[in-house]
């Protein structure tokens, strides 16, 4: 039979292994485990998030209409991705324009507008600005980034 002693160990043993994938820096028992609930409902949040990007990429897939935008942040700044099915001439420099304005840094970009359009950058705030932007706003950003370069491809 396993001893109280194993026992204790083994749980110590996984409450370590629980703190360390939640990066909690929690000591006790019942922190680390309202800590690992916390975790969870913010993974919970976020496959929601990417749920409802995934529907509306469809959405977008099958009217064939505006690019789809995911933004994440990072310790830095922020991971944003663009993408569309079809080539979008005009619609990297609306985005960089979009960077200029909200005083974003780009650290790294790729882009590809050949047959689809492409856009993965890291961008990071401008500390000399002193502003706080969240994912939420430059997300929503790029969204009307995206609205106006449509509306002037539709011009043209």
């Amino acid at each position: 039979m396993v001893s109280k002693e194993q026992k204790r160990a083994s749980l110590h043993e996984k409450l370590q292994l629980l703190r360390s994938v939640t990066n909690s820096h929690a000591l006790k028992k019942t922190s680390i485990i309202i800590d690992a609930s916390k975790y969870i409902q913010e993974l919970k949040q976020k496959v929601e998030e990417l749920n409802q990007d995934l529907a509306n990429a469809q959405t977008s897939t099958d009217q064939n209409t505006l690019p789809m935008v995911t933004v994440e942040t990072t310790e830095k700044g922020f991971v944003i991705n663009v993408f569309s099915a079809k080539s979008c001439p005009g619609l990297f420099v609306s985005i960089l324009e979009s960077f200029e304005e909200m005083s974003l840094n780009v650290v790294e970009a790729r882009a590809t507008c050949t047959d689809t359009f492409l856009f993965h950058a890291v961008g990071g705030k401008n500390e000399e600005q002193g502003k706080n932007i969240d994912a939420r706003a430059v997300k929503q950003a790029m969204g009307q980034a995206i609205k106006n370069w449509s509306q002037n491809a539709d011009q043209k």
